[in-house]
């Protein structure tokens, strides 16, 4: 399921459209609506452009992806692309996933946690804008088997993805990397990839009986 998300106040009162609660009590945007909120407010504060992007709130300096908020099933999180820059004064930025090698979250679970401690998400965020507009770059180790931009793309984008292809195996992660990998055009990588969002999500490998179908 994929449906278009004009804006933030949408997303915050029917979700991303990425599933199929969509606009329904069960989407994980109700578990976390009054976080989400209160990290909005301090996501606006910090100046950044705001936008809908993959489905979740985007806050961009100068067209570039700084940091955004979104909705799990266990939490609310915000979450920074070039988060393994940050100084982590605070210790509280957490990995996608153990081979995440950029992105950086900060996960909640109660609306004290934001707003007892706003001006250090503050902090946080504010860091985050001086790095994009310094130009800083993560530099990342490479990969045994080389990860095809559009993966590594939608990965930086889809924070939700993210977290779950980081949590397979390596040897599952080797199999939708191959796979990912095989067409030689740029959109059927990315449509492959998009047909096997909701496996990874899943847990499961490409070869994995139980898979289901897309």
């Amino acid at each position: 399921m994929s449906v278009h998300i004009p804006n933030v106040d949408h997303y915050l009162i029917d979700g991303c459209g990425r599933c199929d609660h969509y606009s329904t009590p069960k989407c994980k945007v109700n578990a976390w609506r009054h976080i989400l909120i209160e990290l909005r407010a301090l996501a606006i504060e910090s100046g950044l452009s705001e936008e809908i992007k993959w489905g979740v709130p985007v806050y961009t300096y100068q067209g570039r992806n700084v940091f955004n908020i979104s909705a799990f099933k266990d939490f609310a999180c915000l979450g920074f692309y070039k988060g393994v820059l940050l100084k982590d004064n605070a210790n509280i930025l957490l990995k996608q996933g153990e081979s995440s090698q950029s992105g950086r979250i900060i996960k909640f679970t109660e609306l004290v946690e934001v707003t007892n401690n706003a001006s250090t998400i503050l902090d946080y965020m504010f860091e985050a804008i001086d790095l994009e507009k310094s130009g800083a770059k993560v530099i990342t180790l490479k990969n045994p088997e080389p990860m095809p931009a559009e993966l590594e793309e939608t990965l930086v984008n889809d924070i939700e993805l993210a977290t779950a292809f980081y949590h397979l195996t390596p040897g599952r992660q080797r199999g939708y990397i191959i796979y990912f990998s095989q067409p030689k055009q740029s959109a059927t990588r990315l449509s492959r990839i998009q047909a096997k969002r909701q496996n990874i999500i899943n847990g499961e490998g490409m070869h994995d009986k139980y898979q289901s179908k897309n």
